[in-house]
């Protein structure tokens, strides 16, 4: 009675996503999927070293980057983060907005928001920066240089002029409603 028309029968059908039980089956490792966390580091945009990878040279990066390999050079990350894990091994000058240390650095470090030197750390170089924490059994050899963060002229600007002008001299005083109601009727002053 009911018959499916020739479209529909040879119609192609839409493909979904594997599931992770089917990817299993295949032999894909389930740690290839995308995290359903929206707190991943892929999710923030941070980029990894792995601890295999060893690099010689300049790295510059437009994003968050996570080194647990070696690096040997020069570092800089203007606005944004450098972690430095637990098997991460850095000799290189660093430039970052922040910089958190787990791992190893050899050389000079300026963060122009904050370093933190975690427990297991081995920090040997100079610092500059405006906020630091050194955990309880660090290591951290060199000096530090604790700078306040630049307020840019046009910040400095707009606060200037968001802040009230202070009055030279006392407000004169206005009116009260039932006053203003007869000065609009034509009256005069009763102040007078």
């Amino acid at each position: 009675m009911w018959t499916k028309r020739k479209e529909e029968e040879y119609a192609p059908k839409p493909a979904l996503p594997p599931t992770s039980t089917q990817l299993t089956r295949e032999g894909i490792p389930m740690s290839t999927m995308p995290a359903k966390s929206t707190e991943t580091d892929a999710a923030r945009g941070t980029a990894t070293i792995g601890k295999s990878v060893i690099l010689k040279g300049q790295v510059y990066s437009r994003e968050d980057l996570y080194v647990d390999g070696e690096v040997d050079g020069t570092v800089e990350l203007q606005e944004h983060r450098l972690t430095i894990g637990p098997n991460g091994k850095v000799q290189a000058g660093i430039k970052a907005r922040e910089v958190v240390i787990i791992g190893t650095v050899h050389g000079n470090i300026e963060a122009t928001d904050k370093i933190d030197i975690r427990k297991d750390a081995k920090l040997v170089g100079d610092i500059r920066t405006s906020r630091i924490v050194i955990e309880d059994g660090a290591y951290f050899k060199g000096s530090i240089d604790i700078s306040k963060p630049e307020i840019s002229k046009a910040v400095a600007a707009q606060r200037a002029a968001a802040a009230p002008a202070t009055p030279a001299s006392p407000p004169a005083a206005t009116p009260t409603a039932p006053q203003q109601q007869t000065l609009a009727a034509g009256s005069t002053d009763p102040r007078r």
